[in-house]
C-alpha cells in the first residue's frame, strides 16, 4: 500500500475515540494527504476533507494566507503553513488542521535548489507542531510521498502526546 495503513488506523482510532476530526490544506503534496486519509477505514468518522491550493492566488482566496508575506516567500514558509492549517480548521469545522507547503522539485528560475516543506498541525486554534521537513529522495513523487508519510507520522505523535481528550466543539472564529 502506498500510504501507511497502520499509522492511518492509529490516527483513526484516536480521533474516533475522542470524537474529533481533521482537515488538510496542502500544496506540495498535491492531494496525497487527502487521498491517504480518505483511504482509511471509516474515514468519514474523522476526516472532514481538504483543499489543495497550489498557487498564491488560491492560497490567499481560500485559506486567508497573507498575500504580501506569501508573495515575498513564494508561499513557502512556516507562517504560510500555520495560516493554511488554521484556516482549514475553520473551513471544514474540524478540531485539527494540517497545513503543508513547500518544494518537491527544484525551480532554477526562482533559485530554489533544495527540496523541503513546512508542516503545521493546529488543534482548535493552537499550534501543536510547526516544522521543516527535508525529503530523503530527490524525485518529485518520492519527495511528495516522503512528505505525506512524515505528516502522518508527526500527526500520530502529536495525537499520542496530546491531552485533548475532552469532547469540544471544533474551533470557530468569532
Amino acid at each position: 500500500m502506498i500510504f501507511p495503513k497502520q499509522t492511518l488506523d492509529q490516527i483513526r482510532d484516536i480521533l474516533v475515540e475522542r470524537k474529533q476530526t481533521v482537515a488538510v490544506a496542502e500544496s506540495v503534496t498535491s492531494g496525497l494527504l487527502q487521498a491517504a486519509f480518505s483511504n482509511a477505514t471509516d474515514a468519514a468518522l474523522f476526516f472532514q476533507g481538504g483543499i489543495t491550493a497550489y498557487n498564491l492566488g488560491q492560497k490567499c482566496r481560500h485559506l486567508c494566507v497573507e498575500p504580501i508575506h506569501a508573495l515575498d516567500c513564494d508561499c513557502v514558509s512556516e507562517k504560510v503553513s500555520v495560516q493554511m492549517a488554521t484556516e482549514v480548521c475553520r473551513l471544514f469545522t474540524s478540531h485539527y488542521g494540517i497545513g503543508i507547503t513547500g518544494y518537491a522539485t527544484p525551480i532554477p528560475e526562482k533559485k530554489v535548489t533544495e527540496l523541503f516543506a513546512h508542516l503545521c498541525i493546529v488543534h482548535n486554534g493552537t499550534i501543536m507542531l510547526a516544522k521543516k521537513i527535508d525529503p530523503a529522495d530527490k524525485t518529485a513523487l518520492d519527495a511528495q510521498l516522503h512528505f505525506t508519510g512524515t505528516v502522518m507520522d508527526e500527526f500520530l505523535k502529536t495525537l499520542q502526546v496530546s491531552t485533548h481528550h475532552v469532547d469540544r466543539e471544533p474551533y470557530t472564529f468569532v
